[in-house]
């Protein structure tokens, strides 16, 4: 049995655009699209009549590559049937779920939850989230908490993942 130390690093990914997202034991498959940021800043999100979609930001890593990847989703939407949009199911990750990315090269990016959280959107992890990291790391993000049609939802769901390797897509 090889010690952790004589087990071989994972090679992170070069660049390429992820374009969709598979979190099988949840039930996520969606198709990806890109999204920057908003004229304060913030980091934009799809619109309601992109909610059946996840979005990379584009200012974050690619998945795969060194630093972290960021991908958010709606958890629901008026404008989808049965209300639920893509990151419906995000908040029922759990530790070690797999999170597969396919990349526009054909290649599938591999990531393991580490750790699943709800916060508030007063106290959000900014430097967690999109803060450097020395490997490749994925953050997924949508809303969660209590909900009121005055504030919407008070919390965000994030789940922390690694990097553990890559396949081609099918």
């Amino acid at each position: 049995m090889l010690s952790p130390e004589a087990l071989p690093a994972v090679v992170p990914l070069e660049r390429s655009d992820p374009v969709s997202i598979d979190v099988p034991r949840i039930g996520i498959h969606a198709r990806i699209i890109e999204v920057g940021q908003n004229p304060d800043g913030s980091v934009a999100v799809p619109s309601e009549y992109q909610a059946a979609q996840a979005a990379w930001y584009n200012g974050s890593a690619t998945p795969g590559q060194i630093g972290p990847a960021v991908i958010l989703g709606h958890v629901d939407s008026q404008e989808l049937p049965h209300g639920r949009a893509a990151f419906y199911a995000l908040g029922a990750a759990r530790h070690n779920d797999e999170v597969d990315i396919t990349l526009e090269d054909g290649i599938v990016a591999r990531f393991r939850v580490d750790v699943v959280t709800l916060v508030s959107k007063q106290q959000f992890p900014t430097e967690a989230v999109y803060g450097p990291t020395t490997e490749p790391a994925l953050r997924l993000i949508t809303c969660g908490g209590a909900y009121t049609r005055a504030d919407g939802y008070a919390g965000n769901v994030i789940v922390f993942a690694h990097y553990f390797g890559s396949r081609p897509a099918n």
